[in-house]
């Protein structure tokens, strides 16, 4: 276990690095992956290879049409560019607290959460990244009127179908990686049940807030044209990497009770 934790951290690591130099982490980022990355590998090098799945295709998802999507809700989106350490450990942190549980007394349960948190996650970013290149405007899952792109709460139907294949993609590796079609299966409904907890805080509870000189909506404390921001809505401290790691906690708790619940 020690010669694998101690090669984890070194595979860890050079993930890492290669992920700040492509500009996908920042370096806070990095350090976080760095973490989250040896924690899993330490848990066995299924944990690792999940973790990596899920790394590289929410990545490309990231990078494809960056500009467009940029131009689409750049001005509404809090952070964009390459992930901080608050986002990845909003992505992540469930994660790798499972891996540690795993670690330290090995149970389907730790499985199940580890793989409900990451396929939440998944399911989340998959359908917000394709949802932003859909070019469809989306609607407030709570009112279902029509928004902004990159508006916090809002869904359409490309996303919401994103959003069941990022569940997938990851229940279906856990399968691959000889986790049981029982953990997978929990996870793909800790996935869907997760992202559907994330629209509906970004809807209900995320802080929102409104330029004062463009009078439009966005999630940034300072805005594109470079006012001071208000907030109008929301609980005042509850941003995105709040609600994102409701998301996947709520993917893990959802997943592991599932599994739990399997007769």
């Amino acid at each position: 276990m020690i010669a694998r934790a101690t090669v984890g951290t070194l595979v860890a690591a050079a993930i890492a690095l290669a992920a700040w130099r492509a500009n996908s982490l920042s370096r806070s980022g990095a350090l976080a992956a760095l973490v989250v990355g040896a924690l899993a590998i330490a848990a066995g090098w299924s944990w690792g290879g999940l973790l990596v799945i899920y790394f590289v295709s929410t990545s490309l998802l990231t990078r494809m049409g960056a500009a467009a999507k940029e131009r689409r809700g750049g001005g509404i989106v809090e952070k964009g560019g390459a992930r901080d350490a608050a986002q990845v450990l909003a992505n992540g942190a469930v994660f790798a607290i499972a891996a540690l549980l795993e670690l330290v007394h090995p149970s389907p349960l730790w499985l199940a959460a580890g793989a409900g948190a990451l396929a939440a996650s998944a399911a989340d970013s998959w359908g917000t990244e394709v949802g932003m290149l859909s070019g469809g405007a989306p609607r407030m899952i709570t009112t279902w009127r029509v928004v902004p792109a990159g508006t916090s709460g809002g869904v359409s139907t490309a996303g919401l179908a994103a959003t069941v294949a990022g569940a997938l993609c990851i229940g279906v590796a856990a399968l691959l990686l000889h986790w049981g079609i029982r953990v997978s299966a929990a996870a793909i409904a800790g996935g869907c049940i997760g992202a559907l907890v994330d629209s509906l805080g970004g809807a209900l509870v995320q802080e929102r807030r409104r330029c004062p000189a463009c009078d439009a909506a966005t999630e940034r404390t300072v805005h594109d044209c470079g006012a001071r921001t208000e907030r109008v809505g929301g609980v005042g401290w509850l941003n995105n990497d709040g609600i994102n790691a409701l998301c996947t906690l709520t993917g893990a708790l959802v997943s592991s009770g599932a599994l739990a619940l399997w007769p």
